[in-house]
This record gives structure tokens, C-alpha cells and sequence, in this order.
């Protein structure tokens, strides 16, 4: 596992010198992320091949205790290889020398168990072997779990770089042995790839694990590798239903833009549709994630006719001109009607729905241009009520600090503010007003490349995006 470089001898030896007293220069340590590089692997022959290209994991500094940084090492380099059928690892540590300076020598094992805990493999040969006695790893952990779908989806993207008579989608409810024994061989992956994440409770069986699985025919049995995977938690909602909540995916990064992860998404909105949950929610999407979810909630309610009408209106509202000229500028949100239509029929929640709605009106706008200005206008409006946490155009309490000789300090009165206008209160809202504006316009034109971006790609079909 770890390999010290030893320097070649000349073929002269010099002269012995006498020793000087001197100071060893201070060891400003190595960054994890400038040593240590990931690979991804199926088979033993792919281990040390100068043809495997490293994957792109989160930030490594991280599961460094202290500053980040590897301390009392010269030259080091740690190639990690993950059997991507087995999820063990093995690390192939070198390094020229070590120096115990002021900083200590960092404990290697220790720092990498950080990330593989039990996963890791400390002999080499030992390592390679699992390509061969764990081969039929994931099938054994997934032979009791339910088959959620095969083969191509029903939904609006297909496109899938993949033969989808080979996909299955295999649901496991954690708790169970075998999904939490296969789920601690992910937890690696989990923090390696999904920036922020942490691993979930093994012991709570409301959580699911919906597997993503290749099956590859052999010319013995088929091989199961899992190319994906997402955790959904299921929470009571009074009086009778439950909500689902995603906490986690992953399309593992050689598998990453061929359409698996909008493949697995589309099972999951299936799912949630077929049991008739509430909703379905994202615990804090990343970026890449929000843009196919989005794609897909759009090409499901553009399909949606409840909402037409709808969507209808607001654009003839929109379109009857100069909306930027008027003092207040209607907010242009669903009716409640058709929010709870698409709540109830795609499991859509609110925030998401609002989110797509700004993309359906702008999808609606022909020519774009010609109403650009005014449909900038409505964003502006809505950046801005979110920003201030309210609907700017409603009436507002107000409490004001009146004078008065009893109580002086619980003396007050309140009152609504018509037009959203704040009263003139102790809050300094006016303060430094320039920047505020031109950090409300950096948001909208953030907002509107958003729109524009997501509004191309729905028009030519769903991204294959990496998550």
C-alpha cells in the first residue's frame, strides 16, 4: 500500500564533508487535492492502465483534519482505485521521503478511512481479487428489493446512451441487511461525488434507496454494476399522507452525461404519481440537478391541460404592453387552482411549480423580443418579493415606536402600509439603496440566462446533464 522512492547512488562516492548546523525549511504540507487522484474501475485490468482518465471528486481538503493540507511528506502521490462492482477501494501511497517537522507526519490510513472507512483494502493482491469473488456483490444485495422499472421509461425523454432493455430501477427500504451493507459500500461515493451530503441513517426505515443497475449479459450469469443512485425519505403529512423527500443522487462519473440521471428521475416522478404521495420535494439541489429537474417538471406541464388556460391568460395580460411603465406590476403567479392541479396530478410541489411557471410564460412569448422588456419586468417583481421574503404588492404591518410617559418601552402601534410602501420606521431599508439595486439587477440578469438556458434545452429535449 505505501511505497517509499528510494534515490539512486552515483556510481562515485564522495568524499565525506563535515556536518553543518543548520535549519530544516518549515513544511508548508501538500493539499489533498494536488495528491490525490480517484479512478473509477470494473475490471483488474483496468487498475494502473494508463488508459483509465481520474475522476473529479468534491473538494478532498476537506476530509484532511485541520487546515486540508498532508504534512511531512516530499514527492507525494496517492492513486485511489474503486471497484465500481464491489465498492471497495485500495490506495497506492508513494512518496520520496518523510520529514517530522513542526507539523507532524499526517497519518495516511487514518486520513483515507476518513472517506472509505471499512471499504478499503490494504493489499494490493487482495484487492484485485474482488473483481473476481465479489462479482456477484450488488446482485446478492438486490435480490430483495422491488423492481420499480425495466427497460425504457414512459415519459418524455428517452434518450438514454444506453440499451434500456439492459436498465432496471431497484427499490430497497434501508433497514433491511442487505440494503444497509450496500449502502455503507456507498457512503464513499456519496461523499466523494455529492457535494455536501452526508450519509443517511442506516437504522430508519422510511429511508429507500432506488438503485440504478446495469445488467450486462456474461457469458457465466449477468453482470449487476450499479451506474446510479438516489435516497428518498418518506414523512407523514396530517392527516393521511405521506410526502417523499430526495436527499441524495448520483449517476456515478463514468456513466455521467447519457441521460441516466433524467432516466432515474423520470422513475422516481413515476413512482411518486403511481402511490399517490402529496408531493415530491429536493433537499437542496444543486445546480446540475435543478436544471434536469426542471427540464422535466416542464415537458410534464407543458402536456398538463388543467393549466393551459392558465398560462393562457397571464401571457395576454402580459402581452397587452408596457408593464415596466405601470407603478405596480401584477405578480403573474399560478392561480391556486393550478397549483394544487399539478400538486395533486404530478406530485409537483409549490416552489417548484413557481419556478417553471416563469419558464412556461417566457416558453409562451412570441416573438420573445418583442416583449422582453416587460417579461423582465415581471421577473424583477418576483426576485424581489423573494428576496424581501412577502408579496412587495400587498399590505404590510407596520409597528411604529410611539412616545408615551407609561411604559415607554412597550409603547407602539400597528398599522397596514398600503401599496407594499415601508412606513418610516427604525429599519434604515434606504441605506445603501444603490447596491441593493445593483445586486436586485446582477440577480434578474442571473435569473434570466437561467430561463433562456433551461427554455433552449426544453425546446430541443431534456439535457443530459451530470449529477
Amino acid at each position: 500500500m505505501v511505497q517509499k522512492q528510494q534515490a539512486a547512488a552515483g556510481p562515485d562516492t564522495e568524499p565525506k564533508k563535515r556536518r553543518r548546523v543548520g535549519f530544516s525549511p518549515a513544511d508548508t504540507g501538500v493539499e489533498a487535492n494536488e495528491c490525490i487522484k480517484i479512478y473509477l474501475v470494473s475490471s483488474k485490468e483496468e487498475v494502473d492502465s494508463p488508459d483509465i482518465s481520474s475522476v473529479k471528486p468534491v473538494d478532498l481538503n476537506d476530509f484532511i483534519d485541520g487546515d486540508g493540507k498532508i504534512y511531512g511528506y516530499q514527492g507525494l502521490k496517492i492513486n485511489v482505485w474503486i471497484n465500481s462492482i464491489s465498492l471497495h477501494s485500495y490506495a497506492d501511497i508513494t512518496y520520496q521521503s518523510t520529514t517530522n517537522g513542526d507539523k507532524g507526519i499526517t497519518d495516511l490510513k487514518s486520513a483515507l478511512q476518513n472517506i472509505f472507512a471499512e471499504t478499503i483494502v490494504d493489499d494490493k493482491e487482495e484487492f484485485l481479487q474482488t473483481f473476481s469473488t465479489q462479482r456477484d456483490f450488488i446482485r446478492n444485495m438486490v435480490s430483495d428489493g422491488e423492481v420499480m422499472h425495466s427497460g425504457a421509461t414512459d415519459g418524455s425523454n428517452n434518450n438514454a446512451e444506453m440499451v434500456s432493455s439492459d436498465l432496471q430501477v431497484i427499490r430497497m427500504q434501508i433497514g433491511s441487511p442487505n440494503a444497509g451493507l450496500l449502502y455503507s459500500r456507498l457512503v464513499p461515493l456519496v461523499l466523494l461525488f455529492v457535494d455536501g451530503s452526508n450519509p443517511i441513517d442506516v437504522t430508519d426505515p422510511d429511508w429507500h434507496l432506488y438503485l440504478l443497475i446495469q445488467k450486462k449479459e456474461d457469458k457465466d450469469d449477468p453482470l449487476y454494476q450499479i451506474v446510479g443512485f438516489t435516497a428518498i425519505y418518506k414523512f407523514f403529512r396530517y392527516p393521511d399522507r405521506l410526502r417523499m423527500r430526495l436527499s441524495q443522487i448520483l449517476v456515478l462519473p463514468s456513466f455521467q452525461g447519457k441521460g441516466l440521471g433524467t432516466y432515474l428521475m423520470e422513475v422516481v416522478n413515476n413512482v411518486a404519481v403511481a402511490e399517490n404521495v402529496y408531493d415530491l420535494t429536493v433537499e437542496e439541489p444543486s445546480e446540475k440537478f435543478q436544471h434536469i429537474r426542471t427540464c422535466l417538471d416542464l415537458n410534464r406541464l407543458r402536456n398538463f391541460d388543467p393549466i393551459k388556460p392558465a398560462i393562457d391568460s397571464a401571457v395576454q395580460t402580459l402581452t397587452k404592453g408596457k408593464l415596466s411603465k405601470k407603478a405596480q406590476i401584477p405578480r403573474f403567479t399560478p392561480p391556486l387552482t393550478a397549483i394544487e392541479k399539478v400538486r395533486e396530478s404530478l406530485k409537483i410541489n409549490k416552489k417548484q411549480f413557481l419556478n417553471c411557471w416563469e419558464i412556461l410564460i417566457y416558453l409562451a412569448l412570441g416573438p420573445i423580443d418583442k416583449y422582453m422588456e416587460d417579461y423582465t419586468s415581471v421577473i424583477t417583481n418576483h426576485v424581489r418579493s423573494d428576496i424581501l421574503g412577502k408579496d412587495i404588492e400587498t399590505p404590510k404591518k407596520q409597528v411604529v415606536d410611539v412616545p408615551s410617559e407609561h411604559e415607554p418601552e412597550a409603547s407602539f402601534v400597528v398599522f397596514k402600509s398600503l401599496n407594499g410602501e415601508e412606513a418610516n420606521t427604525n429599519v434604515q431599508v434606504d441605506e445603501n439603496k444603490p447596491d441593493q439595486e445593483q445586486q436586485l439587477k446582477q440577480l434578474v440578469e442571473e435569473r434570466i440566462r437561467e430561463i433562456k438556458l433551461v427554455a433552449e434545452k426544453v425546446s430541443m429535449g431534456c439535457p443530459k446533464a451530470k449529477i
